[in-house]
Protein backbone atom coordinates (compact mmCIF):
# COMPACT_ATOMS: atom_id res chain seq x y z
CA UNK A 1 0.00 0.00 0.00
CA UNK A 2 1.46 3.42 -1.31
CA UNK A 3 0.75 6.96 -0.36
CA UNK A 4 -0.16 7.22 -4.45
CA UNK A 5 -2.42 4.65 -3.96
CA UNK A 6 -4.28 5.98 -0.55
CA UNK A 7 -4.56 9.34 -2.88
CA UNK A 8 -6.26 7.61 -5.66
CA UNK A 9 -8.44 6.20 -3.50
CA UNK A 10 -9.88 8.88 -1.44
CA UNK A 11 -9.98 11.11 -4.55
CA UNK A 12 -12.39 8.70 -6.23
CA UNK A 13 -14.34 8.05 -2.98
CA UNK A 14 -14.94 11.64 -2.00
CA UNK A 15 -16.07 12.62 -5.62
CA UNK A 16 -17.75 8.90 -6.78
CA UNK A 17 -16.20 9.63 -10.32
CA UNK A 18 -13.39 8.83 -11.93
CA UNK A 19 -13.13 11.63 -13.97
CA UNK A 20 -13.22 14.13 -11.46
CA UNK A 21 -10.75 11.77 -9.19
CA UNK A 22 -8.12 12.43 -12.70
CA UNK A 23 -8.69 15.98 -12.46
CA UNK A 24 -8.25 17.03 -8.92
CA UNK A 25 -4.84 14.20 -9.43
CA UNK A 26 -3.80 15.12 -12.46
CA UNK A 27 -3.81 11.46 -13.53
CA UNK A 28 -4.57 10.23 -16.80
CA UNK A 29 -7.60 7.25 -16.31
CA UNK A 30 -5.19 4.37 -16.54
CA UNK A 31 -2.55 5.66 -14.41
CA UNK A 32 -5.71 6.16 -11.92
CA UNK A 33 -7.28 2.91 -12.59
CA UNK A 34 -4.01 0.94 -12.05
CA UNK A 35 -3.10 2.84 -8.59
CA UNK A 36 -6.55 1.59 -7.33
CA UNK A 37 -6.30 -1.68 -8.89
CA UNK A 38 -2.55 -2.36 -6.98
CA UNK A 39 -4.40 -1.38 -3.76
CA UNK A 40 -7.12 -3.86 -3.93
CA UNK A 41 -4.64 -6.23 -4.77
CA UNK A 42 -2.58 -5.61 -1.84
CA UNK A 43 -4.98 -5.55 0.51
CA UNK A 44 -6.64 -8.50 -1.19
CA UNK A 45 -10.24 -7.59 -2.17
CA UNK A 46 -12.28 -4.86 -4.24
CA UNK A 47 -12.73 -1.41 -2.71
CA UNK A 48 -14.47 -0.10 -5.88
CA UNK A 49 -17.60 -1.15 -7.88
CA UNK A 50 -17.88 1.09 -10.81
CA UNK A 51 -20.32 0.78 -13.56
CA UNK A 52 -21.37 2.54 -16.56
CA UNK A 53 -23.27 4.84 -14.46
CA UNK A 54 -21.61 5.41 -11.23
CA UNK A 55 -18.80 4.35 -8.74
CA UNK A 56 -19.77 2.91 -4.67
CA UNK A 57 -17.84 1.77 -1.83
CA UNK A 58 -17.88 -1.69 -1.16
CA UNK A 59 -18.34 -2.29 2.35
CA UNK A 60 -14.13 -2.76 2.88
CA UNK A 61 -14.13 0.64 0.86
CA UNK A 62 -16.21 2.13 3.54
CA UNK A 63 -14.12 0.91 6.01
CA UNK A 64 -11.03 2.04 4.43
CA UNK A 65 -12.49 5.54 3.81
CA UNK A 66 -11.76 6.95 6.96
CA UNK A 67 -8.47 5.76 7.71
CA UNK A 68 -6.72 6.33 4.41
CA UNK A 69 -8.01 10.09 5.13
CA UNK A 70 -6.30 9.74 8.80
CA UNK A 71 -3.40 7.94 7.26
CA UNK A 72 -2.51 10.55 4.81
CA UNK A 73 -3.74 13.34 6.97
CA UNK A 74 -0.42 12.14 9.28
CA UNK A 75 1.74 11.62 6.01
CA UNK A 76 1.26 14.73 4.90
CA UNK A 77 1.74 16.61 8.50
CA UNK A 78 5.20 14.20 8.88
CA UNK A 79 6.42 15.63 5.39
CA UNK A 80 5.28 19.11 6.48
CA UNK A 81 7.29 19.36 9.84
CA UNK A 82 10.10 17.61 8.22
CA UNK A 83 10.38 19.73 5.36
CA UNK A 84 10.25 23.22 8.44
CA UNK A 85 13.03 21.38 10.41
CA UNK A 86 15.10 21.55 6.94
CA UNK A 87 14.18 25.38 6.20
CA UNK A 88 15.04 25.65 10.15
CA UNK A 89 11.41 26.95 10.64
CA UNK A 90 10.86 24.60 13.09
CA UNK A 91 12.70 22.37 15.59
CA UNK A 92 14.92 21.56 18.92
CA UNK A 93 18.23 21.66 19.97
CA UNK A 94 20.11 20.31 22.78
CA UNK A 95 23.67 21.94 23.70
CA UNK A 96 25.97 21.03 26.53
CA UNK A 97 28.88 24.09 27.33
CA UNK A 98 31.28 24.52 30.59
CA UNK A 99 29.58 26.59 32.56
CA UNK A 100 32.36 29.91 31.77
CA UNK A 101 31.53 29.63 28.29
CA UNK A 102 27.77 29.18 28.88
CA UNK A 103 27.59 32.01 31.45
CA UNK A 104 29.78 34.22 29.33
CA UNK A 105 29.60 33.98 25.66
CA UNK A 106 26.86 31.73 24.65
CA UNK A 107 24.28 34.20 25.26
CA UNK A 108 25.17 36.74 22.49
CA UNK A 109 25.80 33.69 20.62
CA UNK A 110 22.05 32.45 20.82
CA UNK A 111 21.02 35.81 20.55
CA UNK A 112 22.16 35.54 17.06
CA UNK A 113 20.82 32.26 16.36
CA UNK A 114 17.33 33.22 18.01
CA UNK A 115 17.13 36.09 15.50
CA UNK A 116 18.18 34.11 12.36
CA UNK A 117 15.76 31.09 13.09
CA UNK A 118 13.07 32.39 15.22
CA UNK A 119 11.37 28.81 15.50
CA UNK A 120 14.57 26.83 16.95
CA UNK A 121 13.69 26.20 20.58
CA UNK A 122 17.10 25.60 22.55
CA UNK A 123 18.18 23.69 25.69
CA UNK A 124 21.40 24.75 27.34
CA UNK A 125 23.15 22.17 30.12
CA UNK A 126 25.33 23.97 31.76
CA UNK A 127 27.66 21.50 32.99
CA UNK A 128 31.04 21.00 34.10
CA UNK A 129 33.70 20.34 31.19
CA UNK A 130 34.16 16.45 31.41
CA UNK A 131 29.94 16.06 31.68
CA UNK A 132 30.17 18.06 28.24
CA UNK A 133 32.11 15.91 26.95
CA UNK A 134 30.11 12.73 28.29
CA UNK A 135 26.49 14.20 26.90
CA UNK A 136 27.91 14.21 23.52
CA UNK A 137 29.63 10.98 23.35
CA UNK A 138 26.39 9.67 24.54
CA UNK A 139 24.31 11.66 22.19
CA UNK A 140 22.50 13.40 24.74
CA UNK A 141 23.07 16.82 22.99
CA UNK A 142 24.29 17.77 19.55
CA UNK A 143 26.67 19.96 20.31
CA UNK A 144 28.97 21.02 23.22
CA UNK A 145 31.57 23.51 23.72
CA UNK A 146 34.20 22.29 26.25
CA UNK A 147 38.05 22.89 26.73
CA UNK A 148 40.25 20.85 23.91
CA UNK A 149 39.97 17.15 25.64
CA UNK A 150 43.04 14.87 25.64
CA UNK A 151 41.52 11.99 24.01
CA UNK A 152 38.36 12.72 21.73
CA UNK A 153 37.84 8.90 20.20
CA UNK A 154 35.04 9.03 17.71
CA UNK A 155 33.79 12.87 18.91
CA UNK A 156 35.20 15.41 16.75
CA UNK A 157 36.71 19.31 17.87
CA UNK A 158 36.17 21.86 16.13
CA UNK A 159 38.71 24.90 17.93
CA UNK A 160 36.78 28.31 18.31
CA UNK A 161 39.86 30.55 20.18
CA UNK A 162 42.66 29.65 22.43
CA UNK A 163 42.03 31.29 26.01
CA UNK A 164 44.66 33.21 28.25
CA UNK A 165 44.23 32.99 31.87
CA UNK A 166 43.90 36.08 33.51
CA UNK A 167 44.50 37.09 37.97
CA UNK A 168 41.17 38.13 39.27
CA UNK A 169 41.61 40.92 42.54
CA UNK A 170 39.82 42.42 44.89
CA UNK A 171 39.71 46.04 43.90
CA UNK A 172 40.59 47.18 46.98
CA UNK A 173 44.15 45.17 46.39
CA UNK A 174 46.97 47.06 45.05
CA UNK A 175 47.38 44.42 42.45
CA UNK A 176 44.44 45.99 40.69
CA UNK A 177 46.47 48.87 39.03
CA UNK A 178 49.47 46.39 37.83
CA UNK A 179 49.34 46.48 34.23
CA UNK A 180 50.09 42.41 34.75
CA UNK A 181 50.82 39.80 37.11
CA UNK A 182 53.74 37.10 37.68
CA UNK A 183 51.86 33.90 39.10
CA UNK A 184 54.81 34.09 41.64
CA UNK A 185 53.14 37.87 43.00
CA UNK A 186 49.38 36.31 42.06
CA UNK A 187 50.64 33.28 44.93
CA UNK A 188 51.28 35.15 47.50
CA UNK A 189 47.64 35.77 48.12
CA UNK A 190 45.36 33.84 49.41
CA UNK A 191 44.42 31.71 46.50
CA UNK A 192 40.42 30.80 45.57
CA UNK A 193 39.60 28.29 42.66
CA UNK A 194 36.87 26.01 42.11
CA UNK A 195 37.14 22.13 42.98
CA UNK A 196 37.82 19.41 41.65
CA UNK A 197 36.79 17.96 38.94
CA UNK A 198 37.09 21.35 37.40
CA UNK A 199 38.91 21.43 34.42
CA UNK A 200 39.93 25.37 35.35
CA UNK A 201 41.46 23.53 38.43
CA UNK A 202 43.33 20.53 36.70
CA UNK A 203 44.89 23.11 33.94
CA UNK A 204 46.17 25.53 36.87
CA UNK A 205 47.34 22.71 38.55
CA UNK A 206 48.58 21.29 35.64
CA UNK A 207 50.81 24.09 33.76
CA UNK A 208 52.15 25.45 37.05
CA UNK A 209 53.83 21.91 38.04
CA UNK A 210 55.44 22.11 34.99
CA UNK A 211 57.05 25.19 36.15
CA UNK A 212 57.42 23.02 39.75
CA UNK A 213 54.47 25.78 41.22
CA UNK A 214 52.49 24.12 43.83
CA UNK A 215 48.78 25.70 43.87
CA UNK A 216 48.19 26.91 47.27
CA UNK A 217 44.72 26.70 47.87
CA UNK A 218 42.80 28.75 50.17
CA UNK A 219 39.22 28.32 49.50
CA UNK A 220 37.19 26.80 46.75
CA UNK A 221 34.23 26.83 45.49
CA UNK A 222 31.86 24.63 42.51
CA UNK A 223 30.81 28.05 40.83
CA UNK A 224 32.52 30.63 39.35
CA UNK A 225 30.41 33.26 40.68
CA UNK A 226 31.29 32.39 43.87
CA UNK A 227 34.89 32.63 43.08
CA UNK A 228 34.42 36.42 41.55
CA UNK A 229 32.48 37.44 45.13
CA UNK A 230 35.03 35.78 47.19
CA UNK A 231 37.46 38.02 45.56
CA UNK A 232 36.27 40.77 45.32
CA UNK A 233 34.92 41.10 48.90
CA UNK A 234 38.91 40.84 49.49
CA UNK A 235 39.14 36.88 50.93
CA UNK A 236 41.96 36.52 48.43
CA UNK A 237 42.87 36.37 44.54
CA UNK A 238 41.95 33.78 41.44
CA UNK A 239 43.05 33.20 37.91
CA UNK A 240 40.27 32.18 35.30
CA UNK A 241 40.05 32.37 31.88
CA UNK A 242 39.84 35.77 29.83
CA UNK A 243 36.11 34.66 28.78
CA UNK A 244 34.80 35.33 32.32
CA UNK A 245 35.99 39.01 32.55
CA UNK A 246 32.52 40.26 31.97
CA UNK A 247 31.60 38.31 34.52
CA UNK A 248 34.61 38.88 37.12
CA UNK A 249 33.55 42.57 36.57
CA UNK A 250 29.59 42.45 37.69
CA UNK A 251 30.66 40.55 40.50
CA UNK A 252 33.11 43.34 41.66
CA UNK A 253 36.50 41.88 41.21
CA UNK A 254 39.50 43.05 38.50
CA UNK A 255 41.06 41.65 35.95
CA UNK A 256 44.71 41.74 35.38
CA UNK A 257 46.76 39.66 32.68
CA UNK A 258 49.00 36.69 34.11
CA UNK A 259 52.69 36.39 32.72
CA UNK A 260 55.75 33.70 34.14
CA UNK A 261 53.78 31.67 33.24
CA UNK A 262 51.08 32.36 30.60
CA UNK A 263 48.69 29.79 30.61
CA UNK A 264 46.42 29.12 27.72
CA UNK A 265 43.58 26.63 26.88
CA UNK A 266 41.87 25.74 23.25
CA UNK A 267 38.12 26.32 23.77
CA UNK A 268 36.02 24.62 20.83
CA UNK A 269 32.82 22.70 19.40
CA UNK A 270 32.35 19.20 20.37
CA UNK A 271 30.26 16.90 17.51
CA UNK A 272 29.79 13.40 16.85
CA UNK A 273 28.75 12.21 13.54
CA UNK A 274 26.50 13.79 11.39
CA UNK A 275 24.91 16.81 12.82
CA UNK A 276 21.06 18.09 12.42
CA UNK A 277 20.40 20.87 9.94
CA UNK A 278 19.82 22.49 13.46
CA UNK A 279 23.24 22.15 14.74
CA UNK A 280 24.57 22.64 11.64
CA UNK A 281 23.09 26.36 12.10
CA UNK A 282 24.09 26.65 15.17
CA UNK A 283 27.65 25.66 15.07
CA UNK A 284 27.97 28.02 11.84
CA UNK A 285 26.97 31.12 14.32
CA UNK A 286 29.07 30.03 17.31
CA UNK A 287 31.97 29.99 14.85
CA UNK A 288 31.27 33.18 13.41
CA UNK A 289 29.48 35.19 16.33
CA UNK A 290 32.98 34.36 18.86
CA UNK A 291 35.38 37.26 18.98
CA UNK A 292 38.87 36.14 19.47
CA UNK A 293 40.34 36.33 23.32
CA UNK A 294 42.83 38.52 22.85
CA UNK A 295 39.95 41.19 21.56
CA UNK A 296 38.05 40.37 24.37
CA UNK A 297 40.58 40.29 26.66
CA UNK A 298 42.23 44.04 26.15
CA UNK A 299 38.23 45.54 26.12
CA UNK A 300 37.55 43.78 29.28
CA UNK A 301 40.69 45.76 31.01
CA UNK A 302 39.77 49.11 29.40
CA UNK A 303 36.78 49.27 31.33
CA UNK A 304 37.98 48.00 34.51
CA UNK A 305 38.91 51.52 35.54
CA UNK A 306 35.17 52.42 35.57
CA UNK A 307 34.13 49.86 36.78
Amino acid sequence: MTVKQLRAFLAVAQTLSFTQACERLHLSQPALSLAIKGLEDSLGGKLLIRSTRNVRLTPEGESLLPLAKHLLAQWDNTEERLRQRFTLQLGRLSVAAMPSFACNLLPSALVTFRRQYPKINITVHDVINEEVIDMVRSRQVEIGIAFSPEGIGSLTFTPLFEDQFIAVVSPQSSLAEAKTLSWATLLKQDFITLQRPSMVRRLLEQELAKQHIELPVAFESHQLSTVGRMVADGLGASAVPSMCIQQMHQLGARCVPLTSPGIACRVGILTYQELSVAAQALRKVLIESINTPSLRLSSAIQHTTVL
